[in-house]
């Protein structure tokens, strides 16, 4: 049962997805239950505080059956019972001492002097773990649902939009696109790999508001020669990835986007978003973002 279990782990479920190969259950809270601190980090809040909950309670009641071993363990009361042994135990390892029950024996001082550092301890790992999931730099950057390939100054290019949402700025961004396409060696093997496209502009050292990147599809793309229903039988899929620094929190962000080949539009063009006003000044319209339209 246990080798069977093993192979079950070993094995990872790959799947199409909307023309994206996925991996099954991968990158979600409950794919960490064997890995405490990551599914710390991941899981929702909701769960987070739940977790935090429970452990709080599982902890009381088990220092609480150890104050009950010893019936002259907690002074100040008369009948001690769960109930006064579990809430003495809150007490304790909150700091919170009413003053009320105390220990009364050298056992109830030793459990008292246990369950304080095990207090400052579950305090510690608690609070950073809060911290964490409090400083990490989540990114608000939107890519356009489709990329369009075109005649662009007379060359083919692949195109596609990414749209600051958060409107602040992010300094020094960095842009990578890569294919990711089955090939076929000489020997028969199968491999997944994966080809840089050069991009006309990777950097800006500000992005503020909207970034049309470009990629030229000359006879050095990965790209030449490949038309859509290759693509498509190749699972070929271009994955984007974006980095730079959050000038808010000055840490750094990341977002990644995947096009699989449906999601490529041949001879449309992205609708403009910017336009002048009455008054003069320039507008950016995030309502036509997805927008396409056929080139004539």
């Amino acid at each position: 049962m246990r080798i069977k279990r093993k192979l079950d782990r070993s094995i990872i479920k790959l799947e199409q997805r909307e023309g994206v190969l996925q991996i099954v259950g991968g990158n979600t809270w409950y794919s960490y239950f064997r890995d405490p601190y990551h599914l710390m980090l991941t899981i929702p809040w909701l769960g987070f505080a739940a977790i935090v909950a429970i452990l709080n309670v599982l902890i009381n009641a088990i220092f609480a059956c150890l104050y009950l071993i010893d019936d002259k363990a907690i002074g100040g009361m008369n009948n001690i019972g769960f109930l006064e042994s579990f809430f003495f135990s809150v007490q304790t390892l909150a700091s919170i001492g009413y003053g009320v029950m105390h220990p009364d024996t050298l056992y109830a001082n030793l459990l008292v002097t246990l369950e304080s550092i095990a207090s400052l301890m579950l305090f510690a790992v608690i609070t950073g773990i809060a911290f964490t999931r409090f400083a990490k730099s989540s990114s608000r950057v939107m890519f356009s649902r489709v990329a369009t390939i075109h005649n662009y100054n007379g060359i083919p290019t692949l195109m596609f939009r990414a749209a600051n949402e958060r409107r602040n700025h992010i300094l020094e961004a960095h842009l990578s696109v890569y294919l990711m396409i089955d090939e076929v060696t000489e020997e028969g093997q199968m491999m997944r790999r994966l080809h840089e496209l050069k991009l006309v502009r990777d950097h800006s050292p500000v992005f503020l508001l909207s970034w049309t990147v470009m990629h030229t599809i000359d006879q050095r793309s990965p790209l030449h020669g490949l038309t859509l229903e290759t693509m498509e039988r190749l699972h070929a899929q271009i994955l984007v990835s974006l980095t730079g620094v959050d000038e808010t929190i000055e840490g750094t962000l990341h977002a990644r986007h995947f096009y699989a080949a449906r999601n490529l539009m041949f001879d449309r063009r992205f609708v403009d978003v910017i336009h002048m006003g009455n008054d003069g000044h320039r507008y950016l319209d995030y309502t036509h973002f997805h927008e396409t339209t056929a080139i004539q």
